[in-house]
């Protein structure tokens, strides 16, 4: 189910297996509304006690596989414990990451799981001309990292860092102060030295931030790190840090395809206009006014689920419910200070370009647009860009 930055379930959007769950069912599972509690989701890396956030790239083929194997199993009508199911489906995807099954299987295809990285390089060749200092921290294997790497950047990729760490084990790789740095050298076997110092074209495995803080005196808000995982890349260094922080989402890339659509404008144009006709007139409460009134909101709830199905059929925007953030929005704000589809956006910006905070209205501020909405004078800026300011 998907839920919004205020805890509510969007209804439409729960499924038992792949059948939709009726919203009346919803409601009453979560005892007369659809709001979820606190508690039950407030583990700090997306693990409640009781709820998990899927939201990373491993989260579509878990929750596909949940899916089907569910629907399976009641369509056949055979019972099944859901918290063995739950375990069972994610120690299996664990296990093809952990054990390295799944870069066998992408070592053996690159041409078909990773795209070559001309932008990529362009972006870190005039980040290095520029006179700045690159760092790459990865959870991955070194093997695998040179080869994905050689593929997308070319041979000579380690030559645009001034540090790289494999096998990191992020996000403990923030948090705890134990596990050593430990030097590879070009045959993959790990040395017994003392690290004393982070040296250029040396690869270095695990380690901690502590150690890495002060062997760089890389700190604050001078260091920008870019991951694509809220919580194992960026929370633990923007809230304990104070690193600037860039969050790389590849599903805003159609998102933003998608809103400068004709029929999105258009859509959502006419949707604020009736919330706002809605709003002002339900002071007229005769019979006709009713009706109208009616029929204006069913005219509303119609124009919601086309926009909403604009994005996904099952569960719409990943950045919205009909109205609200998703609590997977609130999450990206909390965290990032940037977002974009792809490294690759900062070409579009000077080296020394300065991103503003963007203005975000106010709920007492509200009226300014619902004016303009409702006399036909609002206009949908265009998002040329792919990248947005926290």
């Amino acid at each position: 189910m998907k839920i919004d930055a205020f805890h509510y379930v969007q209804l439409g959007t729960a499924y038992r297996g792949l059948q939709p769950v009726p919203d009346e069912e919803v409601i009453d599972l979560y005892g007369g509304t659809q709001h979820i509690p606190l508690y039950q989701m407030s583990g700090f890396y997306g693990k409640g006690p009781s709820i998990k956030q899927f939201m990373d790239i491993f989260s579509l083929p878990e929750m596909a596989l949940l899916s089907c194997v569910v629907d399976y199993f009641l369509g056949h009508g055979l019972e099944f414990d859901q918290a063995h199911l739950y375990k069972d489906v994610t120690d299996a995807i664990r296990d093809v990451h952990v054990k390295g099954l799944m870069y066998q299987w992408i070592e053996q295809d690159m041409e078909k799981y990773i795209l070559k990285g001309d932008e990529t390089f362009a972006v870190l060749s005039r980040l290095v001309a520029h006179g700045k200092q690159l760092f790459l921290i990865t959870n991955s294997p070194f093997s695998f990292v040179d080869k994905g790497m050689r593929h997308m950047v070319g041979p000579d990729w380690r030559q645009l860092f001034d540090v790289v760490i494999v096998q990191a084990d992020k996000p403990s790789f923030f948090t705890d102060r134990r596990k050593p740095f430990r030097k590879l050298d070009e045959k993959g076997s790990l040395h017994w030295d003392r690290i004393t110092r982070l040296e250029k074209g040396k690869i270095y495995r695990q380690g901690n931030l502590f150690d890495f803080l002060r062997l760089t005196e890389w700190r604050g808000p001078r260091v920008l790190y870019f991951g694509d995982h809220l919580y194992s890349d960026l929370a633990d260094l923007m809230l304990r840090h104070g690193w600037r922080t860039g969050a790389i989402i590849p599903e805003l890339e159609r998102e933003i395809r998608i809103i400068n659509t004709e029929q999105y404008m258009h859509s959502l144009t006419w949707q604020q206009a009736l919330t706002g006709l809605l709003e002002r007139m339900q002071t007229y409460q005769d019979a006709e006014s009713r009706q109208v009134l009616a029929t204006w909101m069913k005219e509303r709830e119609e124009l919601r689920c086309i926009t909403k199905a604009l994005f996904n059929a099952q569960f719409g925007s990943i950045f919205r419910t009909f109205h609200n953030p998703t609590y997977f929005s609130r999450r990206l704000v909390r965290f990032s200070d940037l977002y974009m589809a792809s490294l690759s956006c900062l070409l579009n910006y000077r080296v020394d370009f300065t991103f503003y905070p963007r203005r975000t209205p106010l709920q007492h501020e509200a009226p300014l647009w619902m004016d303009q909405l409702c006399t036909g004078c609002m206009k949908t800026p265009f998002l040329g860009d792919m990248a947005h300011i926290r």
